[in-house]
């Protein structure tokens, strides 16, 4: 795997748990508000973090810390993610991938394997949006699609969550997620912020008013909601 990050504590990133999180670099979505652009691209000035390196951190660290967090890019693009998984739990650690639901087959092969612990699930927008969201024009969201009925049916701990973008995001959107991901076991509505990394400058960041109308119009179809990022 090409890790290009590495946050090396966080508090924030897994509920509950004391985290590393590490950020691959590559991803199969162009989204315009992605703040890890440069890592999508991965642009020759993009640092690669030595990876036996990341497991001396994780294993001089293993008094404090719990868990570890796998993100990107998009983590399931790399054929060796499950040995690099494989390492971390065998050093006693908790991990938790955070994916856009593009590979189905292997979300379900690891937590059957007991591989990970959480899954952490972007839903963009509404079906129907989806293209639009992700920068990809007719785009086919079938995988996605089975990623969320694998979660919605089977019992393991996961969470869907939705970067709301003034520009891309309404109240009809936000009720055709909800009736998509209906009896979830939990969604978030996440904060977009500007930044110098995020591709298109003229996306705006959506009200908090605006938010907390969204949030009670998904709480119709799914019972714990709740918002990041906000004040």
């Amino acid at each position: 795997m090409k890790f290009t990050g590495i946050q090396k504590i966080t508090l924030v990133d897994y509920d509950k748990e004391i985290s590393t999180t590490l950020f691959t670099g590559g991803c199969n979505f162009r989204c315009p508000f992605c703040h890890n652009f440069e890592f999508v691209l991965m642009n020759d000035d993009v640092e690669i973090f030595d990876t036996e390196e990341i497991f001396k951190y994780l294993d001089s660290r293993k008094h404090l810390l719990t868990a570890v967090v796998i993100t990107g890019g998009e983590p399931t693009l790399y054929k060796d993610l499950k040995d690099i998984i494989k390492r971390i739990k065998a050093m006693g650690y908790k991990v938790k991938l955070d994916t856009n639901g593009t590979n189905p087959l292997i979300v379900e092969e690891l937590f059957k394997e007991s591989l990970i612990d959480y899954c952490a699930v972007d839903i963009k927008n509404s079906k129907e949006l989806y293209p639009m969201t992700i920068g990809i024009d007719n785009y086919d969201i079938s995988n996605i699609i089975k990623t969320v009925e694998f979660l919605l049916h089977n019992g393991y701990d996961y969470e869907f969550r939705t970067t709301i973008i003034k520009n891309y995001h309404t109240k009809e959107s936000i009720r055709e997620i909800g009736k998509w991901v209906k009896g979830a076991k939990r969604f978030f509505l996440q904060k977009f912020e500007m930044s110098e990394n995020v591709p298109l400058k003229s996306l705006e960041t959506e009200e908090l008013k605006n938010v907390l109308e969204y949030k009670h119009i998904l709480e119709e179809y799914i019972e714990d909601v709740s918002i990041r990022g906000y004040d």
